[in-house]
């Protein structure tokens, strides 16, 4: 189809642009006019090939994520737990959930976004919405988990909230 189309355009730039012989022998050249409408005729091509055709979008997919819990990880993974950008005492959490991936594809990277809040609404992690990512979600619901380092001095129970992932459906380049 792209052929044909690609062809078709080509066959009308050569009749435009390219003069007979017989024009030749009339008239004397103009390269600078030549130029021209040869520069038009490519640009007309480019716009009608981009309204004809246009590859596909890489959108990322919305993705919503339910039935959030936490429980403290195990003590092998817990083990010297310390709270991102210095070193005091943390615990170790697993947040655990279902995502639900209505795309019908498989959706790579998903990166999860939410807040989490202590016992007395004291966000966790703050000015941090993204926690962590899903490296593939397939089709349909799946479940998924988290680890997350909570400063030790943060008291419980933890709240989950605004909870959603988005990822891409084609591979992404890492």
């Amino acid at each position: 189809m792209m052929q044909v189309i690609m062809q078709a355009m080509l066959q009308i730039v050569v009749k435009i642009v390219v003069p007979t012989t017989q024009q030749l022998k009339n008239s004397k050249p103009t390269p600078r006019k030549f130029r021209q409408v040869l520069v038009a005729c490519i640009a007309g091509s480019f716009w009608l090939l981009s309204t004809i055709w246009t590859p596909p979008a890489l959108a990322l997919t919305q993705i919503p994520l339910s039935n959030l819990h936490y429980r403290e990880c195990s003590p092998e993974m817990a083990e010297g737990t310390v709270t991102p950008g210095n070193f005091t005492a943390a615990k170790c959490f697993l947040i655990t959930g279902i995502a639900k991936n209505t795309s019908g594809k498989l959706v790579v990277n998903a990166d999860i976004f939410g807040r989490i809040y202590d016992a007395n609404g004291n966000s966790v992690m703050e000015n941090r919405t993204r926690l962590g990512s899903i490296e593939e979600v397939p089709p349909g619901e799946s479940e998924f988990e988290l680890r997350v380092s909570v400063s030790a001095n943060q008291p419980e129970p933890l709240k989950l909230e605004q909870f959603k992932a988005a990822g891409f459906t084609g591979s992404v380049r890492r």
